[in-house]
C-alpha cells in the first residue's frame, strides 16, 4: 500500500491508454482506498519493456492488471499479483508473420490505417516490419516469468465466451493452461472487452480477494 492505498498498475492494451474504459470503470468504482494507475505506453515492445518498468518501480503496486496485449508486459514486471482480462499472449507470434507480408507496398499503410485507435489519450500504432519484429523477442522475455518456468508470482485470468480473437487463436485458453497451469482462470458469457456487468461481477471481487479484502 502506497499512503494508505492499494495502488493497481494497469497495462492497457494494443490502441488502448490513459482514458481506457476498464480501468476508469475501475477508478469510479473501487473506492477511495484504491489508486488505479495507468499511462499510455509506447508501441514499440522495447520502449514499453523500459517505460513500464519504470513506472512500477515508481509506483510500487499491490496488483498489475493487464488487458489483451498489455498483459504480455504485465507478465514481464516481476515480483507482484497478476490479473488478467483477455490475454492475448499470441498476438506477437502473429505480428511475426505480419512483418513478412508487411513488406508487400501499401500495407503499412492499410495496417495502421485499419487498426488505428480511438481518439484521446491512446497508444498511437504504426506496423512497420521492424517494429513488428521485436514482439516475438518480447513475448519470449515475459513467458520466463510464468508458472511453467518457476515464477514464484500468482497469475489468473478471465476469458470471454464470445471473443473473437479466440478463433484466430490471438487468444487462447490452452496457450495459458500451458504456462499456468489449471485453476489460474475462470470464463464468462463476454467477449474481448470485458462488459460493465462483468467487471462488477468479477473483476472487482477478485480484485478484493487477491489483495485479501
Amino acid at each position: 500500500m502506497t499512503d494508505g492505498k492499494y495502488v493497481i498498475f494497469y497495462v492497457h492494451g494494443m490502441g488502448g491508454g490513459g482514458d481506457s474504459r476498464i480501468p476508469a470503470i475501475l477508478k469510479d468504482n473501487l473506492g477511495s482506498k484504491f489508486e488505479v494507475f495507468i499511462r499510455t505506453y509506447d508501441f514499440d515492445p522495447e520502449v514499453a519493456s523500459s517505460q513500464l518498468a519504470q513506472w512500477a518501480s515508481e509506483v510500487l503496486p499491490d496488483l498489475v492488471i493487464g488487458e489483451s496485449m498489455g498483459s504480455v508486459h504485465a507478465i514481464a514486471l516481476r515480483g507482484y499479483p497478476h490479473l488478467f482480462v483477455s490475454p492475448s499472449l499470441n498476438a506477437p507470434l502473429y505480428f511475426q508473420a505480419m512483418a513478412v507480408v508487411d513488406r508487400i507496398p501499401g500495407l503499412t499503410k492499410f495496417f495502421d490505417w485499419y487498426y488505428h485507435p480511438k481518439p484521446g489519450d491512446r497508444q498511437r500504432l504504426h506496423f512497420e516490419p521492424s517494429l513488428l519484429k521485436k514482439w516475438a523477442p518480447c513475448r519470449k522475455m515475459a513467458l520466463q516469468n510464468t508458472t511453467l518456468n518457476g515464477s514464484k508470482d500468482s497469475f489468473y485470468a478471465f476469458f470471454g465466451t464470445r471473443d473473437k480473437f479466440r478463433r484466430s487463436g490471438v487468444v487462447s485458453v490452452r496457450t495459458w493452461q500451458k504456462y499456468f497451469g489449471d485453476g489460474t482462470f475462470a470464463i464468462y458469457e463476454g467477449t474481448h472487452f470485458m462488459e460493465e456487468e462483468y467487471i462488477h461481477a468479477l473483476l472487482i471481487p477478485k480484485i478484493h480477494e487477491i489483495l485479501g479484502i
